[in-house]
C-alpha cells in the first residue's frame, strides 16, 4: 500500500505525489477530495509521477472567494505545477474536475501535455440544468449534506453500495464535512459552467480522451460525445455498465483505459517533437 504525506504549495494547496516519470495530475469532483484517487495512485504510479490535490474549498486546501470563477480554479493548478517545477503535465479531471481541466487547457495550453475528462458534464438539457440548480439551492439552504443520499444513489451501483457500506459511509462523511461556503462556491460553478468557453474548445490541441459510464445519469455518454466533437482529435470511451464513480468503483478498468491513453499520448507528443518513441 502506498503511504503518502500531504504537502502544501506556497498558496496553500494540499497535494499528494508519488511515482516517477511523466507527471499526471488528478482533479477530484465537487464535494470530494484528493483521497478519491487511491486506486489510480496505486495503478498509475509504477509508470508515472502521479499528483492528486484538493480543489479550492475542499479537503485541506484554501477556501475560494465566493466570486471565484473557473479561471481561479485553473490558476490553482498552474501554481501547483510551478511549485513542483513541472513545465507541463497530463491532467485528468473527474466530474467538476473535468470543468477545471477544460479551463486549464484554455487558459494555460503551454502547460498541458494531455487531458482526460472523466464523467463530466457538457451542454446540459433544460431538465438536467433545472435539476442541478435545484440541488444547488438545497446545498445553499441545508449545507453540503443536503443531497448526499441522493448523490450516492446516482454515483454508485446498488451492488457496490451493498458490498462496501463502510466506504460509502466514509464518502458520505467527506461530503458532510465540506466547508459550506467552499462547497457552495464550487457547486455553483459545477451547476452553471458546463458550457464555459464552449466555442473556444477547438483551440485545444493536446491529446484528449473524454470518457464516462454507460449508466452515468448526470454525465451521460451523449455529453461525452458532444464534448469530444468540440476538441481537436479527441477520443471517446463509454465504459459498459459503469456509473458516475467508476474511478472508485472499477479502478482496474479505469486504470487500464488511462494507461492505454497515456502511452498513446506519450507517443503522440514525442512524434510531434520529432523524437522517435
Amino acid at each position: 500500500m502506498i503511504r503518502l504525506t500531504a504537502e502544501r504549495t506556497p498558496a496553500g494547496t494540499s497535494y499528494l505525489a508519488t511515482g516517477q516519470g511523466h507527471p499526471v495530475v488528478l482533479i477530484h469532483g465537487v464535494g470530494l477530495n484528493k483521497e478519491m484517487w487511491g486506486g489510480q495512485m496505486v495503478g498509475l504510479s509504477p509508470h508515472y509521477r502521479v499528483i492528486a490535490y484538493d480543489m479550492l474549498g475542499h479537503g485541506a486546501s484554501p477556501r475560494p472567494d465566493p466570486e471565484t470563477g473557473l479561471p481561479g480554479y485553473a490558476e490553482q493548478l498552474r501554481e501547483l505545477l510551478e511549485h513542483l517545477d513541472l513545465p507541463s503535465a497530463t491532467v485528468i479531471g473527474f466530474s467538476m474536475g473535468g470543468l477545471v481541466a477544460r479551463a486549464f487547457a484554455l487558459h494555460y495550453p503551454q502547460h498541458l501535455a494531455g487531458m482526460v475528462i472523466l464523467n463530466s458534464v457538457f451542454n446540459r438539457s433544460a431538465e438536467q440544468r433545472a435539476g442541478v440548480i435545484a440541488r444547488t439551492s438545497q446545498a445553499a439552504e441545508h449545507g453540503p449534506d443536503a443531497n448526499a443520499a441522493e448523490a450516492l444513489t446516482r454515483w454508485f451501483s446498488r451492488e457496490y453500495q451493498a458490498a462496501n457500506p463502510a466506504q460509502i459511509a466514509a464518502i458520505r462523511q467527506i461530503l458532510a464535512s465540506n466547508d459550506p461556503q467552499g462547497y457552495l462556491t464550487t457547486y455553483k460553478l459545477f451547476a452553471t459552467q458546463d458550457m464555459y468557453r464552449a466555442d473556444d474548445l477547438g483551440e485545444i490541441h493536446a491529446p484528449t480522451l473524454i470518457a464516462t459510464g454507460e449508466l452515468d445519469p448526470g454525465s451521460t455518454p451523449d455529453m461525452a460525445r458532444q464534448l469530444a466533437m468540440r476538441i481537436h482529435g479527441a477520443q471517446v470511451q463509454i465504459l459498459a455498465e459503469q456509473r458516475h464513480m467508476m474511478p472508485v468503483e472499477s479502478p482496474r478498468l479505469v486504470n487500464q483505459m488511462l494507461l492505454d491513453f497515456l502511452k498513446q499520448a506519450d507517443a503522440q507528443n514525442h512524434s510531434a517533437k520529432g523524437i522517435v518513441a
